[in-house]
């Protein structure tokens, strides 16, 4: 393997990461990836819109210098008080990044992807990975699925059997899903983009080309945190032969409310019991837990050069986004898988632009998402544990076309993560309508 001079172009790096990343010739791909494309795909010509296969294989030196890294780490002091209000405990996190450092296995994440059909291609001049799962049920339904963040397709792995494969989970062949989970621009192994204009809208039309490229006529998608403002740019932009929507983190506040929260409050009156509940819990989360949004909106190079060179500054960047405690829903090596991936592919820097693409704006305000010009169907699920649970008065002021609605009783921010059984019912509850008949 050839050595990186010192003078080697970014562009020239960043090709050759994917490239170690990715065995991308045919030999490589198993017989359920290629199954995952038609034949018309399989024959297509060399061209930028062909669709490649992909296979992740990390150099172990670099899970070596990531051990090295994270045993060399200089510590903070401790925190002065007896809870998380300063951020992420010393204590609590020395013992996870010790055991990232000592007992974690990223192998077992790499070969887990590379079970799955994955693929690459080039979308308005960017790299897109996805995983293409289908089911072995002809009939079923194509649905996108898009991650936020700081999460990635990790998110979804654990939903892609259910909805694949429902006849094994409670479900009927009639309620299958054939899969697709990309990683955003700048996310994961899909590319960097190079320039700017990379917001929702953007990915959104990307997204509609990709399924177009696989052929798919009709398709539902779904999204949650930044896949929710992606998912309604694609319902807002009608795409060609999206048939609806389901979100689990829905732009529903109103304008008044949006107002009253910049503003510091007070609540707006009248609000109903379930709606000033919903007020305190932004109004929360907006004071004491979105410093993350304000400086990766402004500040995005900045904070990426320690993202970028800290391993353990990168963990704690993410750990904090539940509160400091992540572990209460999802397991360490969940955690940690994702924390991983960022790193080996060096994208906090990338992803954090996500960010300031939209100025640092938030994903629930009806009016930033221009919810009002939205007329396909649109589903909704609402977690316990999510940022703010969403009235259903504010979601049928904010989707005209609000088709379903439902209050679980688990879950939380990473709903298909957390609770990946119940994320796939109340997908196949909330698409049922827009099934064609059969």
């Amino acid at each position: 393997m050839k050595r990186l001079s010192t003078h080697t172009s970014p562009e020239v790096i960043d090709r050759d990461r994917r490239w170690l990343l990715s065995a991308a010739v045919w030999s490589t791909v198993g017989i359920g990836a290629a199954a995952s494309l038609l034949p018309s795909q399989l024959m297509a010509a060399p061209s930028a819109d062909v669709i490649r296969p992909f296979r992740i294989n990390i150099p172990e030196e670099q899970l070596i210098d990531l051990r090295k890294r994270i045993l060399a780490a200089r510590w903070p002091d401790q925190e002065t008080v007896n809870d998380r209000s300063q951020g992420v405990q010393l204590a609590k996190f020395q013992e996870t990044m010790r055991y990232w450092a000592t007992d974690y296995d990223w192998r077992k994440l790499e070969a887990r992807l590379n079970a799955l059909p994955q693929f690459i291609t080039e979308i308005d001049g960017v790299d897109i990975h996805f995983i293409h799962a289908r089911s072995r049920h002809e009939d079923a339904l194509p649905l996108i699925v898009t991650h936020g963040w700081p999460g990635s397709i990790v998110e979804q792995l654990k939903i892609i059997d259910p909805l694949t494969n429902p006849t094994a989970h409670g479900g009927k062949a009639s309620d299958a899903f054939h899969l697709v989970i990309p990683s955003m621009p700048g996310y994961g192994f899909s590319g960097k983009p190079k320039g700017t204009g990379w917001n929702p809208d953007r990915i959104a039309r990307a997204w509609a080309e990709l399924m177009k490229r696989l052929g798919y006529s009709s398709y539902v998608a779904q999204g949650g945190d930044w896949g929710s403002p992606v998912s309604s740019a694609m319902a807002r932009q009608a795409s060609a032969g999206l048939l609806g929507i389901h979100i689990n983190l829905p732009a529903t506040v109103p304008p008044e409310v949006a107002m009253a929260l910049a503003g510091g409050g007070p609540a707006p009156a009248a609000l109903s019991e379930k709606e000033r509940a919903a007020f305190d819990a932004l109004d929360t989360f907006f004071r004491k837990y979105r410093a993350y949004g304000a400086i990766m909106g402004t500040r995005p190079q900045t904070i990426g050069y320690a993202l970028a060179d800290s391993p353990v500054g990168l963990a704690a960047w993410i750990y904090d986004y539940n509160n400091g405690e992540p572990e209460r829903l999802l397991g360490r090596d969940d955690v940690l898988d994702d924390i991983t991936l960022y790193w080996l592919t060096n994208t906090a820097t990338s992803a954090a632009r996500l960010y300031w693409e939209t100025a640092g704006q938030s994903v629930v305000l009806s009016a930033a998402q221009k919810t009002a010009d939205i007329s396909l169907p649109v589903a909704i699920t609402v977690f316990p544990g999510e940022v703010y649970r969403a009235p259903e008065t504010w979601a049928r002021r904010a989707y005209r076309n609000l088709i379903y609605f439902n209050e679980v009783d688990k879950g939380g921010h990473f709903a298909a993560w957390e609770q990946p059984e119940l994320f796939a019912a109340e997908l196949r509850a909330a698409f049922k309508s827009l099934r064609p008949a059969r």
